[in-house]
């Protein structure tokens, strides 16, 4: 876990690195390497084990230890929760400290907003991005720590093509591709996506309408964060 670790927060420096150095849009220089990792963590893992599946986890030193922490289950309320879900919550409540109280929370809102003018201004823009990066890159790595304890076996294959889905899910929360959102919206905008995806199913409904939903639910949000945005910017004149 510590060398997956290890390796998450090189990628994400990679990541930052490149963006700073070469001005390169974030969305391109992610999408670059999300697709050469995975095909490099298909072929490595066919080669080695001949399938592109992984097992044998629970077999290693440490795994009831590790997956107690990241991947077990509590009651409340008689009814049974992952101890996951109390991961999300300190982790959004932290990360909404630290981006509504910190200096280096209003660091993340001016590289997001205006990186020239930040830097103008003496926010270290460089260090910032590279930074947030490498946070991300922790983030996925808990994520992907968490499945993997939890389901014993991974497939290499597993999460591909939802990519845009999770965009869409944090886009929905608010957060704009402009350099504007918060914590808290990506996770409500998290919770509307679940809600709808095992709703569609719950209601009977064929799985294949919850894209138009997913269509629909994007297109409004865009559209209620611009006309909110717009609001607050006439009431401050």
């Amino acid at each position: 876990m510590l060398a997956s670790l290890l390796v998450a927060l090189l990628i994400g420096m990679f990541n930052g690195v490149m963006v700073v150095k070469t001005g390169l849009p974030s969305f391109i220089v992610t999408l670059s390497t999300f697709l050469m990792l995975q095909g490099l963590n298909l072929g490595v893992t066919k080669a080695i084990t001949g399938t592109v599946q992984v097992s044998g986890l629970a077999r290693a030193d440490g795994f009831e230890s590790a997956r107690s922490l990241f991947a077990s289950t509590f009651t409340l309320f008689g009814a049974q929760f992952r101890i996951a879900i109390l991961w999300w919550i300190a982790i959004a409540a932290l990360a909404t400290w630290v981006l509504m109280r910190t200096r280096a929370g209003n660091w993340i809102f001016a590289v997001g907003g205006n990186s020239p003018a930040a830097r103008s201004v003496g926010v270290p823009a460089a260090r910032t991005k590279v930074a947030l990066f490498m946070t991300t890159a922790a983030a996925a790595w808990l994520v992907g720590t968490i499945s993997a304890l939890r389901l014993t076996s991974v497939q290499a294959n597993s999460g591909i093509g939802q990519e845009l889905t999770f965009i869409v899910a944090a886009m929905i929360g608010g957060c704009l591709l402009t350099g504007y959102g918060s914590a808290i919206g990506a996770s409500v905008g998290a919770i509307v996506f679940g809600m709808a995806e095992q709703g569609i199913v719950f209601a009977g409904w064929d799985a294949d309408w919850f894209k138009l939903f997913l269509g629909a639910m994007l297109l409004l949000a865009v559209l209620a964060n611009n006309a909110i945005r717009r609001y607050a910017e006439e009431a401050r004149r």
